[in-house]
């Protein structure tokens, strides 16, 4: 039996997560037809199973797509010469892609038109990083660490740096170091590419992590930033152990261990909850480190389909006085955890 499982806070849903599950369940609940979205969602494999059972499906090209089909693209970001491809196919063009991956985009777009070539810290093959490396693909030269940085030959000495927003602290952070000192005139963003939540929780659980004997983490294994949770606990010599079910503990030794708890930011807590209930600690305690409040309001396109199908309706029935209690101006009320028990 676990001695003292520590649940940690920040864990679970960030707010670009929040933002597209919500997103995608108003397209479900707004249209009859299929939605074909552009890779998944969210790197998260009962969440994009979920989906798929209520009529959504997950392509990873323009041509797999109908005419006039009705279409949302993904939240780790869209290469603008595919984004007008679906346009061009679709009906209906829902971007849910994360406002801090947007910022990316925008850094790259700049930095490319004022002639720097660009390092993009990134994985390869991961949705996010192609997406990001087709904003600007002829100034662009992706790595993964340390050692492709010194293999890079650039053409100048006039050099900008970009990540992958849900990289880890301890991957990013050598390459950063590495980078300004091989190009002094270095440019890099004014605020640090990696994703408020997926930092917030790496350094939640490292500052638990003196405190535990190891670490679990809740996530699938397409999750970039359940990933780096692990790697981040293991680079401060922790035992860490990503885990979606209850069946993953079998081979992990809890006996009489001190255990954290978290996971990424595409996991849903029912997920932690059931990992939890399993273990049955003598004692549980949570542990907040961060509190997070930030927000990001659903697609500008979904926003605007939304009032106009409400003004309609409206219309239609003037004599209705019943309030929507889940419409969009309540929106910051409705959790992607209640949009996806609605389904």
């Amino acid at each position: 039996m676990v001695n003292n499982l520590y649940v940690v806070t920040p864990r679970g849903f960030c707010a670009g997560v929040e933002m597209a599950i919500k997103a995608l369940t108003w397209m479900l609940k707004i249209y009859d037809e299929t939605i074909y979205c552009y890779h998944e969602i969210v790197h998260n494999d009962w969440i994009v199973k979920k989906f798929k059972e209520n009529n959504v499906k997950f392509v990873d090209n323009p041509h797999e797509l109908p005419d006039n089909a009705i279409v949302m693209l993904s939240a780790h970001g869209t290469a603008p010469n595919i984004e007008k491809e679906f346009k061009s196919i679709s009906l209906t063009n829902v971007n849910s892609v994360c406002p801090l991956v947007t910022k990316v985009h925008h850094e790259a777009k700049r930095f490319s038109e004022e002639g720097h070539e660009i390092i993009y810290v990134g994985h390869k093959d991961h949705d996010e990083a192609v997406g990001a490396m087709g904003v600007a693909p002829e100034s662009m030269n992706l790595i993964e660490n340390v050692d492709e940085l010194e293999e890079i030959d650039l053409k100048s000495d006039n050099v900008a740096l970009l990540a992958q927003t849900t990289l880890s602290m301890s991957d990013w952070e050598p390459i950063m170091l590495k980078a300004k000192d091989k190009y002094p005139n270095l440019k890099m963003p004014r605020k640090n590419d990696l994703c408020y939540a997926t930092t917030n929780r790496q350094e939640a659980i490292i500052n638990i992590a003196g405190e535990v004997d190891l670490v679990i983490v809740v996530g699938s294994s397409t999750s970039s930033n359940t990933n780096a949770l692990v790697t981040s606990i293991n680079n401060i010599g922790k035992e860490a152990y990503r885990v979606e079910t209850t069946s993953d503990l079998k081979n992990i030794n809890l006996e009489n261990k001190n255990v954290a708890i978290t996971a990424g930011a595409s996991a849903p807590d029912h997920m932690v909850q059931n990992i939890v209930d399993y273990i049955k600690p003598k004692n549980i305690e949570f542990y907040i480190d961060t509190d997070e409040t930030e927000y990001f309001p659903l697609p500008t396109e979904l926003r605007t389909n939304i009032k106009n199908l409400s003004n309609f309706i409206s219309s239609m029935f003037p004599e209705n006085t019943i309030k929507s209690e889940n419409g969009i101006k309540n929106d910051k009320r409705w959790s992607a955890t209640k949009a996806l028990a609605s389904l």
